[in-house]
This record gives structure tokens, sequence and C-alpha cells, in this order.
């Protein structure tokens, strides 16, 4: 295989490296042992050292092997970015454990179907999240919930005011501890020792079942290994010109349930021995405080996070030229945005291109070298790629036409979970079919043109049409239903739905907000509604998703 973006290359980035037989909670020990005082996590000016972290991270895994968590149990979690997040999913690792990472903004029905699926049997939550899950648990094989509040690890007076805005924004904090079903975080972190426990990882051992449409728009379990996770963050690594990471500090704003933020945010972060600077949700406000005050010098984001930034009217107000190297991917990123955030920090923001069942990196542009607007970038190290005809999936195509990107390399998944007709779609001879259309050009770089599903990205979350439309099928009075994405100046894309009422019946555009926003995560509620008679569709029923693009203003693809 030619492989024509190796020359592209910055200098000093290996065209291959070695994978240790190692796993990434392993990595956390060795740290801890190396440098133990220096400091892995800033919770709101709360900081645990790598010492103090493994510290907790052993108690926790002592206390789930207390409770029968062994090799191959799956856990979910179900937390914002915070210490007990990373110790949750640590701990987990290393027992050998199963992650499923859940997103905090789930409502019922898409806990139960993540949940069943993957056959969890002990859940991490937080405290106000709590009577969401209670009314699902006896439908799942749940059997131990493990309970948290964000003030268990604030620092002094935060601890003691939170639960004075928690009432204040009427959050629910009396969980019905009884310590066999229902267990606090905060004790089995003080009744347990960090005694000395067996690392039950194994590279080629499952960590993670990372849920994602993948390819067809059916929530799934991509199948992440231990060397998969562990890969994928070396090859990152050897993509940063730094090799002294003993200074840096992560703005962990992106959510460590979304495999990028996992990977270039935590597990990144662990690896090469961070700071990583914790932020549990996404606020303009708050984040422009915290890089003028903690002063990061990684930012990994989305689009619409730097966007949001450049539009803060105090953003001139602030110092953030701590920023040295930002990452972005999950959408396509304004040039003009992107140039405007550079001037403003003097850091450089590097584009790239990745998917859940890669772990999710696999393209990249060069941090010191070209790089190509509009373009994802080039190929990582060990990592192969092709465009290849859309209709045969074999023929490669010439440089320039487009085709479907496909790759394949160490970060690449096993498979899904239990969906063995959909993994061999995906995965044929070794190599991942991402059903994004692509082009490349002379250099190896890499354009992405359009994709092949339907997928939406809006605010760097995945949100699939057909999941909205079938929870408006649900609702009695609709026949018909389309859902596609639109452009959004803040948000990348948002959600349009067209429906269709059965006949003599009335709804209106409220109504259909309303059932909605009960049924599904807030990032997957439509913003805009429009009733029509009806919805064009090819011969054999299949809707036309282009056709409604084109109603909306969207011109036709030449593709």
């Amino acid at each position: 295989m030619d492989r024509i973006w190796l020359k592209s290359y910055d200098p000093g980035v290996e065209h291959s490296r070695e994978y240790p037989e190692t796993c990434l909670p392993q990595v956390l020990e060795q740290n801890a042992k190396n440098f133990p005082d220096r400091p892995a996590t800033d919770f709101f000016g709360a900081g645990l050292t790598y010492r103090q972290l493994w510290n907790q991270v052993l108690r926790m895994a002592n206390g789930l092997k207390a409770i029968g968590v062994e090799e191959g149990t799956k856990i979910a979690i179900m937390l914002p970015n915070c210490p007990q997040c990373v110790i949750a999913y640590y701990a987990s690792l290393w027992l050998g454990a199963t992650v499923v990472m859940t997103n905090p903004l789930y409502v019922e029905r898409e806990m139960l179907h993540q949940w069943t699926d993957s056959e969890a049997q002990v859940l991490f939550i937080l405290d106000h999240l709590y009577p969401r899950a209670e009314k699902i648990l006896p439908k799942t094989a749940i059997r131990s919930t493990i309970v948290t509040s964000i003030k268990d690890y604030l620092p002094f007076p935060l601890r003691y005011l939170y639960p004075v805005k928690a009432r204040f924004k009427k959050l629910f904090m009396s969980v019905p501890y009884d310590g066999i079903r229902v267990l606090s975080f905060k004790k089995m972190i003080e009744q347990n020792r960090p005694g000395p426990i067996g690392c039950a990882a194994k590279p080629e051992g499952l960590a993670l079942l990372q849920y994602t449409g993948g390819t067809t728009g059916t929530p799934k379990g991509a199948m992440l290994t231990h060397r998969n996770l562990l890969a994928n963050v070396i090859q990152i690594v050897s993509w940063v010109p730094v090799r002294d990471f003993s200074s840096d500090r992560v703005l962990a704003v992106l959510p460590f349930f979304h495999v990028l933020g996992m990977t270039v945010a935590l597990n990144f972060s662990i690896y090469t021995g961070c700071s990583i600077i914790i932020v549990p949700r996404f606020d303009p406000d708050e984040l422009i405080k915290v890089i003028n005050k903690k002063k990061p010098t990684f930012f990994p984001g989305v689009p619409a996070i730097y966007i949001a930034l450049m539009a803060h009217p105090k953003v001139d107000s602030f110092d953030l030229t701590s920023i040295k190297f930002c990452v972005t991917g999950a959408a396509p990123m304004p040039v003009d945005i992107l140039r405007k955030f550079e001037e403003k920090t003097g850091s450089r923001i590097v584009e790239g291109y990745g998917l859940s069942e890669a772990s999710p990196v696999t393209h990249s542009n060069p941090i010191e070298g070209t790089r190509k607007p509009g373009s994802v970038g080039i190929a990582l190290p060990d990592t192969d790629c092709r465009i290849v005809d859309s209709q045969n999936g074999t023929d490669d195509v010439a440089p320039g036409e487009v085709g479907e990107l496909i790759v394949r390399g160490p970060q690449v998944m096993a498979g899904y979970w239990k969906k063995e007709r959909e993994t061999r779609e995906t995965l044929r001879d070794g190599w991942l079919y991402t059903g994004d259309l692509a082009t490349m050009d002379g250099d190896g770089y890499v354009f992405i043109v359009d994709r092949k599903k339907d997928m939406v990205i809006s605010s760097g979350y995945n949100v699939y049409p057909r999941e909205i439309e079938e929870v408006l099928y649900e609702h009695p009075k609709v026949l018909e239903a389309a859902a596609i994405g639109v452009p959004h100046a803040k948000k990348g894309e948002v959600i349009k739905v067209y429906v269709v009422l059965k006949q003599g019946q009335v709804l209106n555009s409220d109504e259909i907000l309303a059932w909605c926003k009960e049924k599904l995560a807030p990032y997957k509620v439509p913003k805009e509604i429009e009733l029509t008679e009806s919805i064009p569709k090819t011969t054999v029923g299949k809707v036309l998703r282009r056709k409604l693009r084109q109603t909306h203003g969207e011109p036709e693809s030449e593709q």
C-alpha cells in the first residue's frame, strides 16, 4: 500500500510505534510511583495528586470487588466530568470489568436500552439523577447502584454551599441508601483500604462498550479493548511534538462519557502525567473564567465550544494566552472561528477525525506542518486509510474522487456487542467502513464530503434521525415523520422534523415538542417542527432526506 500521507508528517513523528503489553490503569499505577506529588486533577480548586488519585482508585477497586465485581462485569457510569468519574472508570478497568459510559442527559428509555443491551450489573450515578434511574432499575440486571454527590469532591467552602444551591434548584439529594443495593460512593472510599489488589485487565480484554449509532443509526456497543484504548493514546501522544508533559494542564470540558473526551482529555492526561482541569459542564461564562484562572495549556474541544467562546461579550477582557495547543473534531471547524481563536490565544487548533469504532481518532492535521482548510488531516501512525467505491466497497477511487473512507489500525474496535451482522457489514477483511464519503488528495489529506448515512452532529453530539422518528411514530396522532439536520450558527446543526398527522387529527408544534422533550435527551430534541401533508419518498418507501434538505434551502449535493 502506498502510504502517501507519510511524507506530510511533522519531523520527529514516527511512522510506526511499539505498543506495550499493558493497560491504561497500570499506567496510572506507574505514574503514581514515578511522580506521586504531581497534580492529577483540579476540580474547582480541590486537587488530587497522582498518589492520592491512585489511592482512591485502589479503595474503590477493593470496594467493587467486595460487592462481586470481577473480570467481565459490566459497569455503567452515568456521571458528569468530576473526580468520581475518573476514579470509577479506572477502578473498573483495573478489575477487568467493562465500562459502559452513559450520558447524564439520557432519559429513561435511552438508559433502559443501553443498560439492558449491555447487561450492566453495577451503576455509578449522581444523586440528583437517581430518581430518573430508579424508575427503570427493576427492568435491568443492575444489582448495585453507587451514588455520589458533586459536593463530595468540592473544596471548602463550596462543599458546604452546594446543598443550599441544590435546594434552590430543587435537585434531588435524598438518596435511599441501604448499604446493599444502593451504596454511597463516599463511604466506599472511606471504608475500603487501598490494599494491593491484582490487576485483572488484559490488553485483549474488553474495556469499554461505547454506544453509538455507528453507520446504521441503531444504538449499539462498539467493543473497545484495552489495547485499542492504549494504542490510540500512544498514537495521539506521538503526534504531539512535546515530549515532556509534566507541566501541562489539560482543560477537560469535553465529557468523559463521549469517546473523544475520554481519549483526548482523560486517557491522554493520565498516560502523559498531565494535570486535568475538570469542568463538569460547558457554560461559556464559567469556562472563560476557568481558562483565565487555571491557565490550561492543552484544550481539546469541538467547534461549538470555540464558537461560543469567541462570541462571548467579555472575551477580550480575559487572558487566554496560556493555551498552546487545541484539537477539535466531531464537526467541521469554521475557518474564521479558527483564525479568531488562534489570534486571541496564540495557540494552534488542529482539526482531526475519528469515530467511536476507532477509539476514536484516526486522522489529524499536522501540528507544525501544513493544515489544509476543510481537511480532517492525514492518517495517524500505524493507521491505514483508503477511499473506495461506495457501491462495491472494494475498488479504490482515483485521487480527488468521492468514495467511502475506510480505515484500519490498532485502535479499531473488535466489533459490535451482540451484533454479528452489523459487525460483518462494518468490519471487512480488517478494514473499518466508516460510512463517511470523502476524498483524498495527492498528499494524503482526507476531506469529508458527506455522510453516507444521515447522522446529525449537534454541539458535538451524534444524533440519529431514525431515533427521533421512532419517538414521533409513538405518538398516536402521528402518521409519518422525518428528521434532518439543518445548519445552526453555534451548534453546527440542529434537528428539524417534518410531521404528517393521521386523518382528522389535530396536533400543534408545542405539543410535538413536549412529547419529544419527555422521551429524548435535550440535545436530540427538535429545534424546528414543520407540519406537512406529505414526506418525499423513493418508490420503495425510503424517505428522501436530500429533498427535505433542499426544501430547507440546502443545495443538492452533486454526489
